[in-house]
């Protein structure tokens, strides 16, 4: 299950309000749901947690390229939500590296064997007989609803660990959050009554 909340400041304090996030397919779009709630171009706060398997911070300060911190990588990975925070900037590779991996395993015999002489190789055999060794499980099965390969994702925090500090959130304060973390965070602000009044 997940809780989003979305946090604006503007001059009078912080702005709180559940945030529903069905529409939001991509990390434009949650930029996009956060520039729109900004108070002349004043910081805006996105919070998603996953139960108490992960949570993550998308900040955005007007018209700059948004910032973003995870607090466990493998775990948001597995979501889907997480998956639009799991950038290849924030992974460290190259944008659309993903889709080459994935094009160059197509290419490979991915069941280890080699060809024999007379012997057809997997990608030369007929199409029943590709279709029945997938059915078998001898051939490879994507996951066709996963972009990211949470297996190559590191485990615990990833991003910006500095997201909050000039808000009173230390980057060991930040590491130490766990369940509960916008509790803490909304205190932090100042931002704890406004932030319950929407939970």
């Amino acid at each position: 299950m997940y809780f989003a909340a979305l946090l604006a400041r503007t001059e009078d304090g912080w702005e709180a309000s559940d945030t529903e996030l069905d529409d939001v397919e991509t990390l434009s779009d949650l930029t996009d749901l956060a520039q729109g709630a900004s108070v002349d171009e004043d910081t805006v706060l996105v919070y998603i947690e996953q139960e108490d398997a992960w949570f993550g911070i998308l900040r955005v300060d007007g018209e700059e390229d948004p910032r973003i911190y995870i607090s466990d990588a493998s775990a948001a990975a597995r979501s889907s939500y997480g998956e639009i925070l799991l950038t290849d900037e924030l992974l460290g590779r190259e944008p659309g590296a993903e889709d080459e991996i994935a094009a160059l395993e197509e290419l490979v015999d991915l069941d280890g064997t080699e060809e024999e002489d007379g012997e057809p190789t997997p990608s030369s055999r007929p199409a029943s007989a590709l279709t029945d060794d997938t059915a078998s499980g001898s051939g490879p099965a994507p996951d066709p609803d996963s972009d990211v390969d949470s297996d190559a994702v590191p485990a615990g925090p990833i991003g910006e660990l500095g997201i909050l500090a000039d808000f009173g959130v230390s980057e060991k304060d930040l590491l130490t959050l766990r369940t509960d973390a916008l509790t803490e965070i909304a205190d932090a602000l100042g931002a704890a009554e406004v932030l319950e009044a929407v939970r």
